[in-house]
């Protein structure tokens, strides 16, 4: 199985039109996954290219020129901008002939603002001759050390490996956690409880399920797979696990035929506990429920991209259980890299458990919440809240748990 981008290294690509930016991932990656051209303003959307350098995933991330001024070029900038705060390391490429502009200079700014690290790369220094002085300019203009200055040419491969070097040096740890560590030791049963419903992928498995039973094989633990309709019937000839992970879509369900001394939880619980590191938060957004008022405007936002279904988890469900509760209740919904950017008019978030994004874009949302003053949430959690399940749900999350402790009194 291919490393999934949600647990790859970002690396985005930064600076004015036709530097070479798309040159130098092409070079990077191996293969032409950018375009080339001589016009500006040739990349549009950002362009996504996954390759490993030394052994460790990484995405590669070509952005539109910050300079670009022919047609729609304000909305190419504001997506790559937007694009920069979910990487985890950027690369600010320069033309030597093009010199030091206003534009790199801010974008260093936002760079450090942001707490991501950088590097530069000066591309096309095969044809410069000044370069010991153009990257005395750079460390001076930017405030950074030369040795985060590495010429280059895409052209003629030159200087690739030390980029790769230098990328990597300044790159965050990488983390190989995940999401069931902590819970699950080496021997213990559990079960899977997927319901195969309207939607459920055709012919797969979605992610965080997968990635439940590979986690699960790692750990030396055993894992047995079911359908929601045959939970009750896998206790009774199997006997007890050490706990169920369910789908949020068959909670109740599941927790009816799960013995109360069984742990039970959600794949999406478990998804935004490991993408955020802070359960706990997330809890204190759930709690918001039963302070929404008729009018009040809740933002429901899903990481990946599908066709709705017509009894749609975030679409339908979720907005109809709440209503039940909270009255008039208005829901604006968006789905993929979509995240408003002012957040000041709702009351609450409804987050999906995030697994298609990146541990740094999932905080970067939360942090837009935080200064909007908005409480966050996860589906899993408002699911299990509504169904009066939620202390069940996260008794194995100390955290978590003291957050309700305090609430109940």
């Amino acid at each position: 199985m291919i490393t999934p981008r949600s647990l790859r290294l970002h690396v985005g690509f930064f600076g004015r039109t036709n530097v070479g930016k798309s040159s130098l991932i092409n070079a990077l990656s191996g293969r032409e996954v950018a375009i080339v051209s001589d016009y500006a303003g040739t990349t549009t959307d950002p362009v996504f290219s996954d390759v490993d350098l030394l052994n460790l995933p990484v995405t590669l991330v070509d952005t539109a020129g910050l300079d670009d001024v022919s047609a729609l070029s304000a909305k190419r900038v504001e997506r790559a901008l937007n694009i920069l705060r979910r990487m985890d390391v950027a690369v600010i490429v320069f033309d030597p002939l093009k010199g030091i502009g206003d534009y790199e200079k801010e974008l260093a700014e936002l760079l450090k603002l942001e707490g991501i690290d950088f590097v530069v790369a000066i591309n096309k220094s095969d044809l410069f001759e000044r370069l010991d002085d153009f990257k005395e300019e750079i460390s001076k203009e930017l405030g950074i050390p030369k040795r985060k200055i590495v010429c280059v040419s895409a052209l003629k491969k030159m200087g690739l490996e030390k980029l790769i070097d230098r990328i990597l040096r300044v790159a965050p740890d990488f983390d190989d956690s995940q999401f069931l560590d902590g819970i699950v030791e080496e021997g213990d049963l559990i079960y899977l409880n997927i319901p195969i419903d309207l939607g459920a992928p055709k012919g797969r498995l979605i992610y965080p399920q997968v990635q439940a039973i590979r986690n699960i094989l790692d750990l030396k633990a055993t894992c047995v797979v079911v359908k929601e309709r045959e939970l009750k019937w896998v206790f009774d000839t199997l006997g007890k696990p050490k706990m169920v992970i369910t789908d949020s879509h068959a909670f109740t369900k599941a927790a009816a035929d799960t013995p109360e001394d069984v742990m039970l939880t959600s794949f999406s619980i478990l998804e935004a506990r490991f993408r955020t590191g802070n359960l706990a938060k997330l809890v204190e957004g759930v709690l918001e429920v039963e302070n929404l008022k008729d009018g009040d405007r809740v933002l429901v936002a899903e990481a990946c991209t599908h066709h709705p279904s017509p009894d749609d988890i975030g679409r339908v469900k979720i907005p109809r259980w709440i209503r039940n509760i909270a009255g008039d209740i208005k829901f604006d919904h968006v789905m993929g890299g979509t995240f408003p950017s002012d957040l000041s008019k709702y009351k609450l978030i409804i987050h999906c458990g995030a697994c298609t994004l990146t541990r740094r874009h999932m905080m970067y949302r939360i942090k837009l919440a935080e200064k909007a003053g908005v409480k966050i949430t996860n589906y899993g959690l408002v699911i299990a809240y509504v169904h009066g399940i939620l202390p069940r749900a996260i008794e194995m999350f100390p955290e978590a748990m003291e957050v309700w402790k305090k609430y109940k009194g």
